[in-house]
């Protein structure tokens, strides 16, 4: 019997470049809302429905995405979500081809217009992609690494690269935006659309040609087994599963919120007149940036404190934070980088407010680990069941920031972190109180 051992370096370098397509098609949406919010009146709401379309996928994704794989396997799986999002992506281009005048119906006040439609529908087949590929290479980066630390390693690589690309797509949008104009258009960011779409075509070519594992794949009939309970009966996947669904809203909610703030030169926005999108896409890729450091911090450390200790320390740093936020005049300046086309990397004057809320990627790159970790604790049999909920959750980070954006169109940008701090306090009670596992008498093997 041959134990040579396969090489799988060509079948790792797409899993990782697929891993950070996953941040990149989902951070385009929070951006280009800068454009359509311009579009309509300086109406934050929908400049946000974009973000919200992507998420709202997974909640219909979430589940038939892991049964996808267990039916049809790895490899189809990750062909097929490559393939709804370059149609995704490519429906967004096709937005900046049909003329703004075309109206189709007004709500609230707005007239929504027919490209506004093609690009939400073009944000939820996104959304439809990234949930499939969440899917597949976490396991998969495991499976090719032979599982263990070498498995661990290579999804701790990836998520490195994940966070890398969430740093890297408000930068560029903004930096390709620069000033939001009456004649800023989605034609301005038809770069970045391109050169994803690019990217999901080579890697559907690679991987077609590849042989990958399938441990997961059912070709028989195979015994269903009986629960007689589910991750439901347990009260700290219960609330577990309602603080996924709102970490996943303040991890989006915080940065795309303080991105419009930048952007708006208005006096109800941060007031900066020249390159604002710009400034504003550049600040916002340093929260993204900070949340890789605090996920390598928390990696070095994480064998010796616990992911509860974790958690209750972030969220309590994090309110902190937002509350300083929140009170700090937006006359208290400071200066931070910024990057435009046309004048490269500079340092600008914004709000002290940017800073604190920046900061906030520290705290919130160590939450979804440490919530997931507390709240599967002790499910045994139903773990897998509970994480095809999680991934449902993720919902949150859809809905809550167009709330958030509500309520900054209502009575202000800094007054809509509000939101964000009842949010956090409920991630503390979790920590603090309700990741405790009290249903230890349900047997789980």
């Amino acid at each position: 019997m041959s134990t040579e051992k396969k090489n799988y370096a060509l079948p790792i370098g797409i899993m990782f470049a697929l891993f950070a397509m996953i941040s990149f098609v989902t951070n385009l949406a929070a951006p280009f809302g800068t454009i359509w919010r311009n579009e309509y009146a300086g109406s934050n709401v929908l400049g946000m429905m974009g973000n919200m379309m992507n998420f709202l996928a997974y909640l219909f994704m979430g589940i038939p995405a892991g049964n996808m794989l267990v039916k049809i396997g790895y490899k189809k799986t990750a062909l097929i979500a490559m393939a709804i999002g370059v149609l995704g992506l490519f429906t967004q281009f096709l937005s900046s081809k049909i003329g703004a005048e075309t109206a189709v119906f007004t709500s609230g006040g707005f007239i929504i217009k027919l490209n506004f439609i093609i690009y939400l529908l073009g944000a939820f087949i996104c959304g439809f992609c990234v949930c499939m590929l969440n899917t597949v290479v976490n396991p998969m980066l495991n499976l090719l690494g032979g599982g263990g630390n070498k498995g661990n390693q290579l999804i701790q690589t990836g998520g490195a690269l994940n966070s890398l690309s969430g740093t890297l797509t408000p930068l560029f949008v903004g930096a390709l935006i620069g000033t939001v104009t009456v004649q800023t258009t989605m034609t301005d960011i038809a770069p970045l659309l391109f050169i994803a779409m690019g990217v999901f075509t080579t890697a559907f070519v690679v991987i077609s040609f590849l042989s990958i594992p399938e441990p997961h794949l059912q070709k028989g009939g195979v015994k269903k087994e009986t629960f007689t309970h589910s991750p439901w009966s347990f009260r700290h996947t219960v609330f577990g599963v309602i603080g996924i669904f709102i970490y996943v809203g303040v991890e989006i909610g915080i940065p795309g919120t303080l991105n419009f703030f930048l952007s708006d030169a208005s006096e109800k926005g941060a007031g900066i007149l020249t390159n604002g999108a710009a400034i504003g896409g550049a600040i916002a890729a340093i929260y993204w940036l900070l949340m890789l450091v605090g996920r390598s911090i928390s990696s070095a450390i994480s064998g010796k404190v616990s992911s509860r200790t974790q958690l209750i320390v972030v969220s309590a740093t994090a309110i902190f934070f937002v509350l300083f936020a929140i009170f700090t005049p937006k006359t208290v300046t400071v200066s931070m980088p910024g990057y435009s086309v046309t004048n490269g990397f500079n340092m600008s004057q914004v709000p002290l407010s940017a800073l604190f809320l920046v900061l906030c990627g520290l705290c919130t790159s160590v939450m979804w680990g440490g919530i997931f970790n507390l709240a599967v604790e002790g499910l045994g049999k139903y773990t897998a069941q509970a994480s095809g909920i999680f991934m449902m959750m993720v919902v949150g980070g859809g809905i809550l920031p167009v709330l958030q954006q509500f309520i900054s169109d209502s009575v202000g940008y800094m007054a809509s972190y509000w939101l964000i701090v009842a949010a956090l306090a409920y991630l503390l009670f979790y920590g603090l109180v309700g990741s405790k596992n009290v249903n230890k008498d349900i047997p789980v093997e």
